[in-house]
């Protein structure tokens, strides 16, 4: 496979990071929520803070990143209906890679909350808090957080296909091996 037949290097691994920090959020929102109230889950929720704007940032990075690239072309067997389904996928994933942590920033900041970034420097408040928003917005993320999920599980499962059922080779696009 060509250099021009995978995306660069910077894009692979912000891909996969971004994957792991994602997952680690969600396994992560779905432990705290169900914990009694303690130290351990206020740790838990700044953690889950800290791996939703390392998200947003490695995201608006990767997207830029993306912008100044030429993405690998798919794979001559695809149809273009999975064409367009993937390119409305990829889109879909990009939109709530921003907007679950923007939810989430928006719904702490309505719960009257500071986001201390990484225990280091406070996140600028952008809502103060309001009860009523913040139910709101803790049940936009929430639903955001499963559209993502949903996404992301069609996104592998897609990936999957095409790795074993289709054999085209659409997986190494993501791949920094040459082989």
């Amino acid at each position: 496979m060509t250099d021009n037949q995978r995306y660069p290097a910077v894009i692979v691994v912000l891909h996969w990071l971004i994957a792991a920090l994602i997952v680690a959020a969600f396994a992560l929102g779905t432990v705290m929520t169900d914990m009694r109230i303690s130290p351990t889950k206020l740790q838990y929720y700044s953690y889950h803070k800290w791996l939703g704007v390392t998200v947003l940032g490695l995201v608006a990075i990767r997207l830029l990143a993306r912008l100044f690239s030429t993405a690998p072309t798919y794979p001559a067997a695809m149809s273009q209906w999975q064409t367009k389904a993937a390119d409305a996928a990829h889109l879909l994933l990009y939109v709530l890679m921003f907007a679950v942590p923007l939810s989430g920033y928006f719904y702490t900041s309505a719960a009257g909350y500071p986001v201390v970034y990484l225990g280091l420097f406070e996140l600028p408040t952008i809502i103060g808090p309001n009860p009523e928003l913040k139910h709101t917005l803790k049940e936009l993320h929430e639903l955001l957080t499963n559209v993502l999920l949903g996404v992301v599980i069609l996104h592998v499962l897609a990936a999957l296909k095409h790795q074993f059922i289709d054999k085209d080779g659409l997986l190494r696009r993501m791949s920094l091996k040459n082989k």
